[in-house]
Formats: structure tokens, sequence, C-alpha cells
């Protein structure tokens, strides 16, 4: 095996280490960013993709776990700090921890309610991402 295979082989390793920049290229390294889109846009590509559709409508409705769980979390949390302190800044950080351990337990909830742990995550956002390009742009196919 000589240099020029090895240095092949060493740059095919860090290609696939580093594979998740191709998404926030995709997303984020644009000269014209794509124009918003809306719940209607995202319900259709949901009812047009049947692999990436059906995870994309969990990733969605696993929002309002860790929605709820920050407010339950912020909630409690905070009224234990406006029992017991009575200080505004305590108050203010504590009802801010409370939300944030909450929006976290909601999230790993909403991973194991939904088995958003069997899908792949980036890859529906990304072929959405490539749908709406698609979309905006006039290139879909019927």
């Amino acid at each position: 095996m000589g240099i020029g295979e090895h240095f092949e082989g060493v740059k095919a390793h860090w290609a696939h280490n580093f594979a998740f920049l191709d998404y926030f290229k995709k997303v984020y390294g644009r000269d014209k960013p794509l124009p918003k889109w809306s719940d209607a846009d995202v319900d259709e590509f949901i009812a047009s993709d049947p692999v990436y559709g059906p995870q994309l409508k969990a990733m969605r409705e696993s929002r309002k776990f860790a929605l709820g769980g920050a407010l339950v979390g912020g909630a409690h949390l905070g009224s234990v700090a406006l029992k017991y302190s009575k200080a505004p800044h305590g108050i203010l950080l504590a009802t801010g921890f409370g939300a944030i351990c909450g929006a976290v337990a909601g999230s790993e909830v909403a991973e194991h309610w939904y088995q958003l742990y069997k899908a792949d995550k980036q890859a529906a956002n990304l072929r959405f991402m490539y749908w709406w390009e698609d979309k905006v742009s006039g290139n879909q196919k019927s």
C-alpha cells in the first residue's frame, strides 16, 4: 500500500466523519436563502413522501412534549423558588433552569413515545429541504 492509497483512505475516513456538515451547507450556506415555508407546505411534504414524511410528522409532534415539559418544569421550580427565596433574580433563574430541564426531559419522553431513536432525523429534515428547494424553484416532479 503506497502513501497515495493511505492518503485517500484517510481522506475518505474524515469525509465520512464530517458528512454532517453537508446538512449545514445545504441549509445555511446559501447565497440567497430559501423563502419561508408554512405548515401547509410541511403537511404537503408529509403526504407526498412515504418514508420521510411520517418521520418529519413525528418530529414535529414531539415538540409538544418539550414545550409541555418546559412549562411544567418552569412553573414547578419557579413556584418553589417563589415560596422559599423571595429574591426576584433567584425566581427568574430557577424558572429558567426548570424550563430547560423540563424541555430536555420532555424531549427525551417524546424520543421514546414516538420512537424517534429509530428515525434518521437529519435525513428527514434534509429531504424536506431538498423537496422545498425543488418546489420553490419549480423543478418538482409530479
